[in-house]
């Protein structure tokens, strides 16, 4: 079955983690992907060896595309590489500072030849400002951005556990580049598109931002529960198992109060009447709630969020989050055979576009070496 992007060709010259997000989810969407490589390989291929000797950041980001290993400071390889260019409607990059236009694959240049080409650059912290030569891994983004102030428990801070300011980078350059190509469907011009590591995850920090901004502090980290609305967080149920629940509105509060905790009174008591009032008095609201919980059965308790209409979920592990009954996996074939991943998250009414196999290192060189051997005109 075609995707929506089907006939849409992406050269990504590209590694790690934030470009090959945004080229994997063109690929699923029908694009043809081909991954422009180092004769050494994208070095996530060597991240570890855990799915079937493949590494798994690369399984999970590199299905569908097409492997051709290139090395651009050879002239023919770069010649070989603006051939490509010359028939492409998008080129994505997120090699180091300066690295590609040093390479002679600056995207104003490419566009000014190929005026339908869309080119996107991911870099770490844009190409203006005192950073813009910083390196710019996941984790340092996260403590330079002030993110990992804000996570983790009061006496620490921590990292978010999953690579999110790459991920971020990644999405917003795939929002991008869709829009792009919608515009040009319109108006028949290419587009300059720049995405940074930093501008992605600091709109996402803009609530904390406004906190500071406003209030002269940034919100507490509070571990399993949330810093700016409450009820809502861990809790010990009386047998010790943790429920996390969220109560984000007043009609949730009064049921909350009513059902959970068999107290419709507490609903209108000052310290507690509005979502304001009961983050100041934190300390005394899970006071009272500990005390209910403290009384209860995880079973018991869940019944009666259930009843009351209250959100509430499970403290679960990684090895529960596996047998997740809510976890959909898709088969996806690797050079050491299939392995299940997990769905990608847009569904379609129907049947979607199947994912395409993990590449090796090279596995499509030759083919693409003879397709594009010759600069189109």
């Amino acid at each position: 079955m075609a995707g929506p992007l089907d006939g849409v060709l992406v050269v990504a010259l590209e590694h790690a983690v934030s470009a090959p997000y945004a080229s994997c989810r063109l690929a699923d969407a029908g694009a043809r992907v081909i991954k422009i490589e180092r004769p050494e390989g994208d070095f996530s291929r060597r991240y570890d060896s855990i799915v079937q000797g493949e590494s798994a950041y690369f399984v999970w980001l590199n299905r569908g595309k097409e492997s051709l290993v290139l090395d651009l400071k050879v002239p023919a390889d770069a010649l070989l590489l603006h051939a490509l260019l010359a028939r492409a409607d998008v080129f994505l990059q997120n090699l180091g500072p300066g690295a590609a236009a040093r390479l002679g694959f600056d995207s104003a240049e490419l566009r000014r030849r190929h005026p339908r080409l869309i080119t996107c650059d991911i870099s770490g912290y844009g190409d203006a400002g005192p950073y813009q030569d910083m390196k710019a891994y996941d984790l340092l983004v996260q403590v330079e951005s002030g993110l990992a102030s804000v996570t983790g428990v009061p006496e620490a801070p921590g990292r978010v556990g999953v690579s999110i300011c790459d991920l971020a980078a990644g999405i917003n350059a795939y929002a991008g580049i869709l829009e792009a190509l919608v515009g040009r469907a319109r108006t028949g011009a290419g587009a300059g598109l720049a995405v940074s590591m930093f501008d992605c995850i600091a709109d996402w920090m803009t609530v904390p931002f406004l906190y500071q901004e406003h209030t002269g502090r940034a919100p507490e980290r509070v571990g399993l529960h949330h810093p700016s609305i409450a009820p809502y967080g861990a809790y010990p149920a009386a047998d010790g198992e943790l429920i996390v629940l969220a109560v984000q509105n007043a009609g949730e509060w009064r049921r909350f109060c009513a059902t959970v905790l068999g107290d419709a009174a507490l609903a209108t008591d000052p310290r507690f009447a509005d979502n304001e009032s009961r983050v100041r008095h934190r300390a005394q609201l899970d006071a009272r709630i500990h005390a209910v919980f403290a009384r209860l059965g995880r079973d018991e308790l869940v019944e009666r969020l259930r009843a009351a209409g209250i959100g509430y979920g499970a403290v679960n592990t990684v090895a529960d989050f596996c047998r997740h009954p809510q976890l959909r996996r898709v088969a996806v074939a690797t050079p050491e055979g299939a392995v299940d991943l997990v769905a990608p998250p847009l569904r379609h009414a129907g049947s979607a576009p199947a994912p395409g196999a993990v590449p090796a290192l090279g596995q499509h060189s030759t083919r693409l070496r003879a397709e594009f051997a010759a600069p189109a005109g």
